[in-house]
């Protein structure tokens, strides 16, 4: 019988709840415990694949083809686990689903309500991921903050929850947010106060509550919220912002949280062992040699869009013990051919994307990198823009396109594959989770990889157009990965260049922090032994 730890946000989004969900299976990981994650999600939406990346961030892709929250990318880089899509539930999923069945007769007629109907599917979504993972410990996340209208019936699902599977077997976590005000000098618990009444209210008694801030938590602050919140001083835990994410977990247990989760659940562990975690945050706060990457996008200005990709270059730089510095540039501002500021990285990196706007300006950064012979790596669209412009160079023309961009291009190098072509629906509709790759032998991508087939996420409609494959692998590019039927191009790269590569899937999603992405791995290397040969400028530097 599996147990539960629900996990709520207070005071103001984005405090942290997804890191302290990743943190705390890490946790319970380190004492041997199996733990599985899932996210609650209040909107409409069916999932984030139709959202806009500037409203909603990246959306991280699970390996059965689930379009999901970017918290599933933290628990499975923290945790280690692989995750499905019953791990994100939407109340666009839930709803839809009450509405099916109720149009089918299923509920005999009867009146349908929120409690008990809507509730009811969400705890069997809940559940499923319990059954179907078989893990001791499920580590649930609602989305939102509590008091949003949207979030309550998850949040009375949850309450429901203690009741029917007891309370030994269920515990409550709150991350809230303690502000700091300046004239006085001081923490403020009030909105803490607040928020815990508002679970008070609905039914629900927070077991602990993880207070984070800028600043460490004082005592008379911690016995001030064990008071009013009603929880136990050893209960309420600092949790001050640290220098990485990764540090997180080692802050929660050295703070207690793992002896307070293991006894109140009443679970059998080992001692915890976060030995290596320890030793890889050393490494991480470590000073070390900076390597400076150009990031080429179309949602810079929002960077969570790409968190992935960010954290994938961290882990593959930490395995090369040197440290990554993201030069961010907007793709737009480059389409008028202003490149020479791509002179100061030592790496060009174009991720994914979707729409023709920006596109000739991640044009243009490739070929600069193309004929400056800097280190450039491409993911999905960064794929699609790297053939249209080895395309332009091999076929001597600016007519080279993506019919997603120019239907009536004369040179379509990419297109939509025949049984897309008459799919109206936006959601859902893509080339959606993992497929094999082969690798061709003697190739950088196979000596990168030491493998002959790869398993890679993929999200995305269009592809290679075969019918220029080979004109182009005549001029210099290369197919080094193919799908098993040798029908769809996955990884593309240019001969007689240091480091010119691309794939069509997204590696970024399943980098981990101990486990760094193979071809993130072998960029870094590359860029690594690239000099700058620009004067750095003014450019934001994360």
């Amino acid at each position: 019988m599996a147990k539960y730890i629900f996990v709520t946000g207070g005071v103001v989004s984005s405090v942290g709840k997804g890191i302290s969900v990743a943190s705390i299976g890490r946790i319970l990981k380190s004492r041997g415990i199996t733990v599985s994650t899932q996210k609650l999600d209040p909107y409409l939406n069916v999932d984030p694949g139709t959202m806009s990346p500037y409203q909603h961030g990246e959306v991280f892709v699970t390996r059965d083809g689930a379009e999901t929250d970017l918290d599933l990318g933290h628990y499975e880089r923290f945790i280690g686990i692989e995750l499905t899509k019953d791990s994100n539930v939407t109340s666009g999923q839930v709803y839809s689903a009450v509405i099916s069945q109720e149009r089918k007769g299923e509920f005999l007629g009867g009146t349908i309500q929120v409690v008990p109907h809507v509730t009811s599917e969400m705890k069997r979504r809940i559940r499923k991921v319990a059954q179907i993972s078989q893990a001791e410990v499920v580590i649930v996340e609602v989305g939102g903050t509590v008091g949003d209208i949207e979030g309550q019936p998850f949040l009375e699902a949850i309450r429901q929850m203690r009741k029917e599977e007891g309370r030994d077997n269920v515990l409550y976590i709150h991350v809230t947010f303690l502000p700091y005000i300046g004239a006085t000098d001081e923490l403020k618990s009030k909105p803490t106060q607040h928020s815990v009444n508002e679970l008070r209210r609905i039914g629900i008694q927070p077991d602990a509550i993880l207070c984070r801030s800028d600043r460490e938590a004082s005592e008379e602050i911690k016995d001030k919220i064990s008071l009013f919140c009603d929880v136990d001083k050893e209960a309420v835990i600092s949790l001050v912002t640290s220098e990485t994410i990764y540090e997180v977990p080692l802050l929660l247990e050295e703070a207690g949280l793992g002896n307070l989760i293991v006894e109140r659940l009443g679970l059998t562990a080992q001692e915890s062992d976060l030995s290596k975690w320890r030793d890889m945050i050393a490494r991480i706060k470590a000073p070390k040699e900076q390597v400076l990457i150009g990031l080429v996008g179309k949602y810079v200005e929002f960077q969570d869009s790409y968190y992935s990709v960010r954290e994938a270059l961290s882990h593959a730089a930490l395995a090369h013990n040197c440290e990554i510095k993201i030069l961010w540039f907007p793709s737009e501002a480059l389409e008028n051919g202003d490149v020479e500021q791509l002179r100061q990285v030592q790496g060009i990196i174009v991720p994914g994307g979707f729409g023709q706007r920006g596109i000739e300006g991640m044009i243009q950064a490739i070929k600069f990198a193309r004929e400056e012979n800097i280190p450039c790596f491409g993911l999905c669209l960064g794929m699609q823009t790297m053939v249209i412009e080895f395309g332009r160079h091999a076929f001597h023309t600016q007519n080279v396109n993506s019919t997603e961009f120019d239907e009536t291009t004369e040179y379509p190098v990419i297109d939509l594959l025949p049984e897309q072509k008459n799919i109206d629906s936006k959601g859902g509709t893509m080339r959606l989770g993992t497929y094999p790759c082969h690798l061709v032998a003697g190739t950088r991508t196979a000596q990168a990889y030491g493998t002959d087939v790869v398993y890679e996420r993929h999200r995305h409609r269009f592809e290679v157009n075969n019918r220029f494959r080979h004109p182009m692998e005549d001029a210099g590019m290369i197919a080094s990965g193919v799908s098993p039927d040798g029908k769809l191009v996955e990884i593309v790269e240019i001969k007689d260049h240091p480091w010119m590569l691309a794939c069509q899937f997204h590696p970024e999603f399943k980098s981990h922090p101990d486990a760094p992405h193979p071809l993130f791995l072998d960029f870094i290397g590359a860029a690594r032994k690239t000099l700058v040969t620009g004067t750095q400028t003014s450019l934001p530097i994360v």
